[in-house]
């Protein structure tokens, strides 16, 4: 994808109806690529849906959004959550496919099953995965809050992936819920090389290009000084390191949904899959400083 093709349509209302898509520019503009969050809304702002969007525009896209599910939280705690129901979450979606040309996307909060089949039925039948031909699909499996509110039901973690998994480009678990992912158990990955190893065995037993195992709550970091990601790219067979420094501070509440919103933008943009990620680890990083 060249920055040139990101240019064909401007994410912006014409007053026209119907499925076409009619949107252009004005002659001589550059228009910044449209990017898609399918997440949950943060009432404090801090994570979901409205992080996603400030870090869609903050990295030269434009943002769109399917709200899956409304959330009462701020900076100290989820309170409630209520998912939004399927019917909508699919019309939000067919309506955003219907007349924007959006070239990439992340998935962040889907809080049940039905959920996350009705996003998987649209995603497949609409676009393909990328790896054919199709748009960029970056998923952060959302389970539960920083503050340990479980924002994904338990009974749905086989859908997310088996149904979910597969269509993504890139996948950015944390360490927990790789575990989850790979069926082992809370504390299974404790070094950085097994993250390497899970970030190996995601990318293989669901077909994912790229994986993104994250290091933070690692305990037994190479330096304290460090925090260390991983990332596997599948058609190189390669697992990159990424050293960060660690940063003294509390505020990392909604870290995870900015970085895959990161890469998914910067996906759109046409970098490469390890250029993609590197930059949105940075962009993290400085966002934190």
């Amino acid at each position: 994808m060249s920055d040139d093709d990101s240019n064909k349509a401007r994410p912006a209302d014409t007053g026209q109806q119907g499925n076409e898509r009619t949107l252009q520019p004005e002659p001589g503009t550059a228009v910044p690529p449209a990017v898609l969050t399918i997440a949950g809304s943060d009432s404090g702002g801090g994570a979901g849906i409205q992080a996603d969007l400030k870090t869609f525009m903050a990295n030269g896209t434009y943002g769109l959004s399917v709200i899956t599910a409304i959330t009462a939280q701020n900076t100290r705690g989820v309170r409630r959550a209520v998912g939004v129901e399927p019917a909508l979450i699919r019309e939000q979606l067919e309506a955003v496919l219907d007349d924007i040309d959006v070239r990439a996307a992340k998935v962040g909060m889907v809080p049940d099953a039905r959920s996350i089949e009705t996003l998987a039925s649209v995603w497949g039948a609409r676009l393909k995965k990328e790896s054919d031909g199709g748009c960029h699909l970056v998923v952060d499996p959302v389970m539960v809050s920083t503050s340990g509110h479980h924002l994904l039901d338990p009974g749905a973690l086989e859908t997310l992936c088996t149904a979910l998994l597969p269509l993504a480009t890139v996948v950015t678990p944390n360490l927990r819920e790789a575990e989850a992912i790979l069926g082992l158990n809370a504390g299974d990955i404790g070094s950085v090389a097994q993250m390497e190893g899970a970030a190996q065995d995601i990318a293989d037993r669901y077909g994912i290009p790229v994986v993104v195992v994250k290091g933070g709550h690692l305990e037994q970091q190479e330096t304290a000084a460090a925090v260390t990601d991983v990332v596997y790219v599948q058609a190189e067979t390669r697992v990159t390191r990424i050293e960060s420094p660690r940063i003294d501070t509390h505020s990392t509440h909604g870290t995870g949904c900015t970085l895959s919103a990161a890469i998914a933008a910067n996906l759109a943009k046409g970098m490469p899959y390890l250029a993609a990620v590197r930059q949105g680890i940075r962009y993290v990083n400085e966002a934190m400083q």
